[in-house]
């Protein structure tokens, strides 16, 4: 639905983007995370054409923003970090304007108003002027507008930025609910937002993709981390474990649990390695008090991607 084909953006002698290329798929809801000037809203601006790559190109649904515009656009809403609202408007008033402009039928524009607003929760509020409403209902106008023309895909940057706890909540639950059936991008730097909210995560650093990932596989990779408790005696569950196939790395952990010993045990190229210990600690007579995998948190993976770890 969205491919970015090694595009780059240069202004002057500043790199932004440096050959950025990833696919999101109808469906998905893909999370852009990076660090200020890291190149997430120059790459927003070249999905959406307000800004022409310096090379490479973006599509949607297979139409190039800038040389198939009236296409690309027809598939696209786009709610930018700073709504472009009109104050004098009511409500209605901006909104009919919004599908005017996105090329909805003018007899069916009542209509298609109505729908869109009770989908954002502003049926309420559509006789009131842009200017009296809160930040968060000014917000919900923005998503409206965004929705204006039934877009496949939607482009979000930073839609909860400035709201208050009430209004994020509000807000996340509005973009899933927008999720059914669409395509949806956005950027953040709330990594708790993206990991609620997402299924595919990409993090941008220094202009660079340098993790591209479902969210469901987020940090698994040929080596799987365990975390073992067991009522044992520490080095000789250190011995014995060190024997088996495919360990790497042992740390040992403390613990409050008396006479037991805690282990992080990392596996390299090994299937089923919870199984692989059950049955060494059977044969060793030390009963298991806790056995887990240890997933790489979106937060550690986003230190090790913006410090260079990443791969």
């Amino acid at each position: 639905m969205i491919r970015l084909e090694q595009v780059t953006k240069r202004y002057g002698s500043v790199q932004a983007l440096k050959g950025v290329s990833l696919e999101v798929k109808k469906g998905e809801v893909l999370g852009l995370l990076g660090q200020n000037g890291a190149g997430k809203t120059t790459l927003l601006n070249i999905l959406t054409g307000y800004l022409a790559p310096t090379g490479g190109r973006a599509l949607i649904g297979g139409y190039d923003p800038l040389l198939e515009s009236r296409e690309a656009k027809r598939r696209l809403g786009y709610l930018p970090e700073h709504p472009p609202l009109y104050d004098e408007m009511t409500v209605r008033e901006y909104l009919s304007f919004a599908a005017e402009l996105k090329g909805v039928v003018r007899r069916a524009i009542p209509a298609h108003v109505d729908e869109v607003m009770a989908l954002t929760g502003l049926s309420d509020m559509q006789n009131r002027l842009l200017s009296h409403l809160s930040k968060g209902y000014r917000q919900r106008a923005g998503f409206a507008q965004a929705m204006c023309g039934d877009p496949e895909v939607l482009v979000l940057d930073e839609p909860t930025v400035g709201l208050d706890p009430k209004q994020i909540t509000e807000i996340r639950q509005l973009i899933q609910s927008l999720a059914k059936g669409r395509t949806i991008v956005f950027s953040s730097h709330i990594l708790s937002e993206v990991q609620q909210l997402c299924t595919h995560v990409v993090i941008l650093h220094d202009g660079l993709v340098r993790v591209d990932s479902p969210m469901a596989t987020l940090g698994q990779g040929s080596e799987t981390t365990l975390r073992l408790c067991a009522a044992a005696d520490e080095t000789r569950l250190l011995t014995a474990v060190k024997q088996l196939d495919g360990v790497c790395r042992i740390e040992a952990q403390p613990t409050a649990r008396e006479g037991a010993a805690e282990l992080l045990i990392t596996f390299r190229e090994v299937q089923e390695p919870e199984r692989r210990l059950s049955a060494l600690l059977s044969h060793l007579g030390a009963p298991i008090l806790h056995l887990s995998r240890q997933g790489g948190s979106l937060e550690q993976i986003f230190l090790d991607a913006i410090s260079g770890d990443a791969h």
